[in-house]
């Protein structure tokens, strides 16, 4: 008898449960054509036992079906990021073009400007090296003999002097700088009209000498080119007085200059296609000196 019920009680049990349901169907069914009633209290207590049980069984598939969507989401979301940063690599590319697009239309605009204001052929150039040589102050630009470039032209940008071409080769030219310990032009105070000689001291800072009888020099007064001697047109800015010297009865002073030309930032140059007679004396009418590295900045006799 035991073993009898162990072989019938499973089958039992489903048929039992099967029944059951059928029987709770056509309830169902008829309750529904009959507008609705309220369970037995059978059901109500089966009802009340499936809802937590189905509650338990669905969490961990809920929870495995939350966690695949999460996953696909992060990997859109990863995605989407990949291509959000190379769209902004390539937004920042553009706007750095057009940035550079704008600062070079403001050089043709000074271009202009500076040729209708002084008649002189200009040639815009970048500066594409430095001296290594650290007793010199020079730049090499990447213009030279073949754009008939020769040693002796004025090198200048929108703010002022720069210096001078000193050598060239086929396709660059080396430009001493006015701060280099060589270099000496006559200037004028703008203002006063007072003339003087700025050297360069091989630093970041000019000197003006002028004679102490007459001349009215103060600190802020800009120092221009005078014209004279041919190097450089009347006009262009060399710096502004920063400090004045006070020797003792000495005839002549010296003051500080601070040059209108930042050449920590210079990156593009403007060379005068001319020279004048006195740079003819010293290079010679033979045509450019044919190496940039050849000379050490010094003009060569």
């Amino acid at each position: 008898m035991p073993d009898l019920l162990k072989r019938i009680g499973a089958p039992l049990t489903f048929g039992v449960l099967a029944l059951l349901a059928v029987i709770t169907m056509v309830s169902d069914r008829r309750s529904l054509a009959e507008g609705g009633r309220d369970l037995p209290w059978w059901q109500a207590v089966m009802l009340e036992i499936a809802v937590p049980i189905q509650d338990i069984v669905a969490a961990p598939v809920d929870g495995v079906r939350g966690l695949y969507h999460d996953y696909v989401s992060l990997l859109e979301v990863r995605e989407q990021n990949d291509r959000l940063q190379v769209r902004i690599a390539e937004l920042e590319e553009a706007n750095l073009q057009y940035r550079e697009a704008l600062v070079a239309s403001g050089h043709l605009q000074q271009i202009a400007a500076m040729r209708d204001e002084f008649e002189i052929p200009m040639l815009p150039s970048e500066v594409v090296g430095l001296d290594v040589k650290p007793w010199f102050r020079s730049v090499l630009v990447d213009r030279g003999a073949g754009h008939g470039v020769r040693a002796g032209n004025p090198v200048i940008t929108a703010e002022g002097v720069v210096g001078l071409v000193t050598a060239t080769s086929r396709h660059a030219a080396k430009t001493m700088l006015l701060l280099d310990r060589q270099s000496a032009i006559d200037g004028i105070v703008q203002r006063s009209r007072a003339r003087g000689i700025v050297r360069g001291r091989g630093t970041d800072q000019l000197e003006f000498e002028f004679v102490v009888r007459g001349g009215d020099v103060v600190v802020g007064d800009v120092v221009i080119t005078s014209g004279l001697g041919g190097v450089y047109p009347k006009g262009l800015r060399i710096g502004e007085v920063v400090e004045i010297s006070d020797p003792a009865g000495g005839l002549l002073q010296t003051a500080d200059l601070r040059p209108a030309v930042d050449f920590g930032r210079l990156e593009q140059v403007f060379l005068m296609m001319r020279r004048g007679p006195t740079m003819d004396l010293l290079y010679g009418d033979d045509g450019p000196i044919e190496s940039a590295s050849a000379t050490s900045g010094r003009p060569s006799s």
